[in-house]
């Protein structure tokens, strides 16, 4: 048998390693592996090796941890900093020894199993056979499970699935959400249950009996920040010459100069950039196609100082990197709605819509229409397949609107 202590010095070594390879601070890893030392010293005294740990192990110490008689109400704040610790330590050591955590639960029976089952094959279907991004397919995946399991709960099943049964759940979901949140769970809706009808799962297409709110086209109004504003958010943020300064200046000249999608800047990589040809090389993250724009000298001033004096050392190709360890790149579009947001409030600029990068976006697309730039132009620099998306945002242009108004006639005014 072997001896626990030695498999805990294994482990623990690993947990130290990987803290040094991901260029965590040497106060981080001296905690980390001081806490991960005692959790292992307990799940010891309880019998428990590390390889068998479970998130109810894991609770039962830090409750304990807590409650200790080191740590009573007196010292309650400590003792919820220490908890946060720990805990952040041993879910890093458990990922090391089980290569993920939290680990996911077995299904509970024979229908959790095919429930699981059947979502997986739609995901597969999305990205093999219509080749839908991942974000698209995380919301539709998302939605599916939430289905089935609304279904299971109310006593139903998939083979004698019904219309009443669509409706009931469409009723269920939109009894608290706007218009087009709405439209967008019928569309997610319509495309499970076309994917179960092609997959032969359930007999009726019955994608055509969900019910969704109609949406006009160019019915909303896009919302932008005014040139100024975008302005003032760049020659406050250009003033932080921190790493985290430097790196959202850069991300916002980004937006603002060609108006990219939040997650075209955060796939952007180092081989993206032409240094020789001032190219920049985009992958249009919503249609999947690829453009090639001019590398404008204020934009890329912007980039070189970020990769000079900003950018962490990794070997991630990435251009754009979390600014803490574990250095990483931006998991997705939606991460850059802080830091953009962040930037904004410290401008003291608040939209009147969106707060997130697609304000920036509009604003761009706001820009160009007032350049008279031609439809076409400027939906090949947003990345637009067809002036029908360009053309929503004509409705920004009023005061151009206004300056082409016809004279009201004097027998009419009078």
């Amino acid at each position: 048998m072997s001896d626990p202590r030695s498999s805990n010095d294994i482990w623990l070594k690993h947990l130290a390693a990987h803290l040094k390879k991901e260029k965590y601070d040497c106060a981080v890893v001296r905690n980390y592996t001081g806490a991960a030392n005692r959790f292992l010293q307990y799940l010891d005294r309880n019998r428990v090796a590390v390889e068998s740990a479970q998130s109810a192990d894991v609770e039962s110490y830090l409750t304990a941890l807590r409650f200790g008689r080191k740590y009573r109400k007196p010292h309650r704040r400590v003792s919820n900093g220490l908890r946060k610790l720990h805990r952040s330590a041993i879910h890093m050591l458990l990922r090391l020894v089980h290569g993920r955590w939290p680990l996911l639960p077995p299904p509970k029976d024979e229908h959790e199993s095919l429930h699981n089952e059947i979502v997986r094959g739609y995901d597969t279907w999305m990205s093999d056979l219509r080749g839908l991004a991942a974000e698209t397919r995380y919301d539709c995946c998302a939605e599916a499970d939430r289905f089935l399991k609304w279904l299971r709960e109310s006593a139903g099943t998939l083979a004698a699935v019904t219309v009443a049964d669509i409706d009931a759940y469409m009723q269920s979901r939109g009894a608290s959400v706007r218009r087009t949140s709405r439209k967008g769970i019928a569309t997610r809706l319509r495309s499970f249950l076309r994917h179960l009808h092609l997959a032969r799962i359930i007999e009726r297409d019955l994608s055509t009996a969900v019910i969704g709110p109609t949406l006009y086209a160019y019915e909303g109004i896009p919302s932008a920040l005014r040139a100024e504003d975008v302005q003032q958010v760049l020659k406050v943020t250009r003033r932080d010459r921190s790493a985290i300064g430097r790196r959202d200046y850069a991300i916002l000249m980004l937006l603002s100069t060609y108006g990219l999608r939040a997650g075209e800047i955060t796939s952007l990589r180092l081989e993206d950039i032409d240094w020789k040809r001032s190219r920049l090389h985009v992958r249009h993250s919503k249609t999947g196609a690829h453009s090639t724009l001019p590398l404008l000298s204020e934009p890329g001033e912007a980039i070189l100082d970020y990769l000079r004096g900003g950018r962490p050392e990794t070997g991630l190709r990435e251009v754009f990197i979390r600014s803490r360890a574990p250095y990483r790149a931006f998991a997705r579009g939606s991460s850059l709605y802080t830091p953009i947001r962040r930037r904004l409030a410290m401008a003291a600029v608040t939209p009147t819509g969106k707060k997130g990068p697609h304000a920036f976006r509009h604003a761009r697309a706001v820009t160009l229409l007032r350049s008279r730039v031609p439809l076409k132009l400027i939906g090949d620099v947003l990345g637009h397949r067809s002036t029908r998306s360009t053309g929503a945002y004509l409705k920004l242009a009023t005061e151009d609107l206004r300056s082409v108004a016809l004279e009201i006639p004097a027998e009419v005014r009078t």
